[in-house]
C-alpha cells in the first residue's frame, strides 16, 4: 500500500477534459494507480505559462477534479486522515488536493482559506519561481520567506495545512523551519549528495525536516536521481542514503511522475518509468529494509505527519 507524496494527474485531468473526455482517471486507473496506490496527493501545479491566471486555473483544475472524481466509484477526495482510512477501507484510493506553488492565492489569506474550504490539505509555499510566499529555487535571486509568506504559514498551521518545502529555496527552507512549530514535508526530494540538483536537498536539510518529525518523499525525476545514468538502483540509493541519515520514519514516496504530460521529453528512470514498475520498487526495498520499516517508507509516514497537521 502506497502514499505517494505529489502527483501532477490534476494537470492531465485538466487538460483531457478540455478536450472533451470524461472519466479520465477512471479510464487510466491501471494505468496510474494500479494494485498499490492508495492514498496520493494530487498537485495543482500553476505552469508557467499559467501564472498570469493563476487564481483562475486553479479554481478550474480542481473543479475539472472533482468532476471527474464524481464520474467514478474508484475515488474519493478526502480532507482528513480518517476520511482516507475509510475510503481505502472501502475500496476506494484517497485523493487529497495540494497547490504546486501559492501563486493561485496571490496575496490573499482570504483565498488561502477559500482553497482550504475547497479541500485543500497541502501547500507547496513555491514552485521553482519566486511567488508573494518567497523564492524558488531557480530564481536568481536568494529571498527567503517574504512577510506575507511568514502570515501564509500562520495560517496553514491554524486551518491544518500541511506544509511542503519542496522547489523552495534554502534561504525560505530555513525561514520556514524557524516559523512553524508544525512538521513539514519535501514531498518529491532526493539527496544533494548523490545527485548535485538544486531541487534536491543538503544532508542539513534533510536532518532538519526529520528533526521537527517530518517526511522527505523520494522523487523519481531522472535529473534529480542521477545526471549520467538514473537508474531503479541509483533511486533507491537516494532512498537508503536518506534513511541512513535521518531515521527510516522520515523517508517516503513522492514520484512525481510526468510521462504523461505535454512536453515531456520522455527521460525516463531505467526499471522505474511509470505505476507499472513499482513492483520492482517494492522487492528492492523488502530486500534493504524490514517490513515494518517498507510499510513506514511507503505509507506510514505521510499518514502520520497528516494525522497531526490535518487531523
Amino acid at each position: 500500500m502506497i502514499f505517494d507524496a505529489h502527483s501532477d494527474l490534476p494537470t492531465y485531468v485538466y487538460d483531457m477534459r478540455k478536450e472533451g473526455r470524461s472519466k479520465v482517471l477512471d479510464n487510466e486507473f491501471k494505468k496510474f494507480f494500479g494494485d498499490h496506490i492508495k492514498a496520493r496527493v494530487m498537485a495543482v501545479w500553476t505552469r508557467p505559462d499559467k501564472r498570469t491566471q493563476a487564481l483562475r486555473y486553479g479554481l478550474e483544475v480542481i473543479n475539472q477534479l472533482y468532476r471527474d472524481v464524481l464520474e467514478s466509484e474508484r475515488f474519493a477526495i478526502v480532507t482528513t486522515v480518517n476520511g482516507m482510512r475509510e475510503a481505502i477501507k472501502n475500496d476506494r484510493v484517497a485523493l487529497w488536493i495540494g497547490l504546486e506553488g501559492g501563486e493561485p492565492i496571490e496575496d490573499s489569506l482570504d483565498l488561502l482559506e477559500i482553497f482550504y474550504r475547497l479541500g485543500l490539505r497541502v501547500l507547496t509555499l513555491t514552485w521553482s519561481l519566486r511567488n508573494t510566499i518567497g523564492d524558488g529555487v531557480f530564481e536568481r535571486t536568494n529571498g527567503g520567506l517574504t512577510n506575507f509568506g511568514v502570515e501564509v504559514l500562520g495560517k496553514a498551521e491554524e486551518l491544518g495545512i500541511v506544509v511542503d518545502l519542496s522547489h523552495i529555496n534554502e534561504k525560505g527552507f530555513w525561514d520556514a523551519l524557524e516559523t512553524t512549530t508544525f512538521p513539514v514535508i519535501a514531498s518529491h526530494s532526493n539527496a544533494r549528495a548523490l545527485c548535485d540538483n538544486r531541487r534536491n536537498l543538503t544532508d542539513e536539510q534533510i536532518k532538519a525536516i526529520a528533526e521537527g518529525g517530518g517526511v522527505i518523499g523520494a522523487v523519481a525525476i531522472p535529473g534529480f536521481v542521477d545526471k549520467e545514468k538514473p537508474t531503479l538502483d541509483k533511486y533507491v540509493e537516494h532512498i537508503i542514503y536518506m534513511v541512513d541519515l535521518a531515521g527510516y520514519q522520515h523517508v517516503g514516496l513522492g514520484f512525481d511522475f510526468v510521462y504523461y504530460l505535454k512536453g515531456w521529453k520522455g527521460e525516463v528512470i531505467e526499471g522505474f518509468e511509470n505505476e507499472g514498475k513499482i513492483p520492482a520498487l517494492l522487492k528492492k526495498l523488502n530486500e534493504r529494509f524490514s517490513k515494518r520499516e517498507v510499510e513506514a517508507i511507503a505509507f506510514k509516514n505521510f499518514e502520520r505527519v497528516f494525522e497531526r497537521v490535518v487531523g
